[in-house]
């Protein structure tokens, strides 16, 4: 839990100036609630004596309470604020953190245990600032307790020591206890998690099989153990309510019982007695802390499940740029995990297809070619640069991938076709009389303009997007023939993604023209061409072989038209390379024209 613990005491740090007003508002109320006592007992001494300073202490009494009030409610809202600061500290850490391992961490954590950790684990860990300075708060009125007890009688004193050890005692194996109990609890949740989002993903196989009721019972399949888990956490908070419940009261009566033998012997007034009866509440408040306690076991547990994803560093990159070449690809004893020893040499300009058996290693060669994964042994090179060496922006703008299922990211399809492209370079400045267009204006506003012309001459202005990336955006949807379909759309390329319906081919259209809008040099198509009609596949294919052929391209694929048509065939088998060479000379072999025959992806 040394970790867990690191990440726990971070996340306090970033509560920000919030922190800072509830710790000044807690010490400041724990003072306030000493003094209240003290003000109380002084005020019934005046009153049993009759003295004139009667006022003076009631009006006192009403500046403590109103000090206390006004700390507890500026207390809260410092809380509030202090615990949404660090919470959002934190997930965004964890999120960058995320996103920089790349798709290493999806194959370790399913996408609803990841769900989890971001979004219930990080909150609970943000309540954390709250529990800790507030539950530290209480030691004030404890030690403050402890000494104004010493000051009316250290009899009193020690009879409340005794009974704040055993307080501590319940707290430290109620701590222990739940830490191990609330993570077993937040496993199972993020059980359930995934498997819900595993049924959401699949929700049209679902109904189409009739199988609902099977899969919600899949999905809970969890649920008993959560309520095991759940049934056990009460359990611990019961019994330890119960010990630190029944020691209070238990301590009182004994202070109280001394204190009534010091007060008929005349060694304690009346006043100092109900102050002793009031600091011995005071003292005792540390059973209180029972809730914070409770938190703070949730809130370490999570930490150990988020500091899984905030341990492994992101991926680094270096600073040189990536030479004038042709996009010649280089793996050198590359091992990444389901890869052995692969050793190939791409020239730069060719096209390859990559082929194999299911499992083959096929996505896992694509993936290493353009670094969505390090190679655990191994080089791979680009133009004779190492892929780690490269600047981020150096190596994205190299490397254009495109996806068998693209996820489409933006808030227009422009904005889509053109994540992650290089910004053009800015336009001269205009000088001033030199537009000669009709009217009085710019000849460029002298007529309305259509979706394709606005997306074609300013980008996309909602997303950032900058001007002159509409041309870039426009040719490669064309290479990818995507842009007939989007010139359909109500907005054309400034339609909104969510208002623009689009089949599975038509997704894949613009997976391919993200592509090719950001890859200059090599172009890594893991299976994007597999729901694309036959005719679509080959004018994309003839694109890939004209105004793209400039560009190394990696293609891996299971159709024996789109491998005919590449340069060279590399066979993969059990994630090693099996053969290498033109689909003619291969196909002799039956054991590769059995890769097709069984429909391998």
């Amino acid at each position: 839990m040394r970790a867990a613990d690191r990440l726990v005491a971070e996340t306090v740090r970033r509560g920000g100036p919030w922190l800072a007003v509830l710790a000044v508002t807690s010490v400041l109320g724990a003072f306030a609630q000493l003094a209240l006592p003290l003000v109380l007992g002084r005020t019934v001494d005046e009153l049993v004596a009759g003295g004139t300073g009667t006022a003076t202490w009631l009006g006192a009494c009403a500046c403590v309470v109103i000090l206390t009030v006004a700390c507890d409610t500026l207390g809260v809202w410092a809380s509030g604020s202090s615990g949404a600061r660090s919470s959002a500290w934190l997930r965004e850490r964890v999120v960058r953190n995320v996103l920089g391992i790349g798709p290493a961490v999806t194959r370790r954590f399913p996408e609803g245990d990841l769900v989890t950790r971001m979004g219930l684990n990080t909150e609970e860990i943000g309540h954390v600032p709250e529990s800790l300075v507030t539950g530290a708060a209480l030691v004030i009125p404890t030690a403050g307790g402890i000494v104004a007890l010493t000051l009316i009688d250290p009899l009193l004193t020690a009879t409340l020591v005794v009974g704040l050890v055993l307080i501590a005692l319940v707290l430290r194996a109620f701590l222990t206890v739940s830490t191990a109990i609330a993570g077993d609890y937040q496993a199972a949740q993020s059980d359930i998690a995934a498997r819900l989002v595993d049924a959401l993903a699949g929700a049209r196989t679902i109904a189409a099989a009739g199988t609902a009721d099977r899969e919600r019972a899949r999905v809970l399949t969890a649920l008993p153990l959560l309520r095991r888990h759940a049934m056990a956490m009460w359990r611990a908070n019961a019994r330890a309510g119960v010990q630190a419940g029944a020691v209070v009261p238990l301590l009182e009566v004994a202070v109280l019982g001394v204190g009534g033998l010091r007060l008929a012997g005349g060694d304690l007034t009346a006043g100092e007695l109900y102050a002793a009866a009031r600091y011995v509440v005071l003292g005792a408040g540390l059973g209180s802390a029972l809730g914070y306690v409770g938190r703070l076991a949730r809130a370490r547990a999570a930490a150990a499940r988020v500091d899984e994803l905030v341990a492994e560093s992101p991926r680094s990159y270096g600073t040189r740029p990536l030479p004038p070449g042709p996009g010649t690809l280089e793996l050198r004893d590359v091992d990444a995990g389901g890869l052995h020893e692969v050793d190939l040499v791409i020239p730069g300009g060719q096209a390859v297809a990559v082929v194999g058996r299911s499992g083959a290693g096929k996505s896992l060669l694509a993936a290493v070619a353009g670094r969505l994964v390090d190679p655990r042994h191994g080089t791979v090179h680009l133009d004779g640069v190492p892929l780690p060496d490269l600047s981020r922006e150096a190596l994205r703008r190299a490397v254009g991938y495109a996806f068998e299922r693209p996820v489409l990211l933006g808030g227009t399809v422009a904005a889509a076709i053109a994540l992650g492209a290089p910004a053009p370079a800015p336009a001269p400045a205009r000088v001033p009389g030199a537009d000669t267009g009709p009217g009085p204006g710019p000849g460029r506003h002298s007529r309305r303009r259509t979706g394709t012309e606005k997306a074609t001459r300013s980008g996309d202005g909602r997303t950032g997007q900058p001007d002159g990336n509409g041309e870039v955006v426009r040719a490669a949807a064309r290479a990818a023939r995507a842009d007939t379909f989007v010139r359909r759309l109500p907005l054309g390329y400034d339609t909104p993604l969510q208002e623009a319906p689009m089949s599975g081919g038509e997704r894949q259209r613009l997976g391919l023209a993200r592509a090719f809008a950001q890859g200059q040099r090599l172009l890594i198509l893991d299976d994007a061409t597999s729901s694309l009609d036959t005719v679509t596949e080959r004018q994309v294919a003839r694109a890939l072989s004209g105004e793209l052929r400039d560009r190394t391209r990696l293609i891996v694929t299971h159709r024996v038209a789109t491998a005919a048509a590449a340069d060279r065939v590399i066979w993969l088998d059990d994630g090693r390379v099996r053969a290498c060479g033109s689909h003619h000379t291969l196909w002799a072999d039956p054991a590769y024209r059995a890769v097709f025959q069984a429909g391998a992806s």
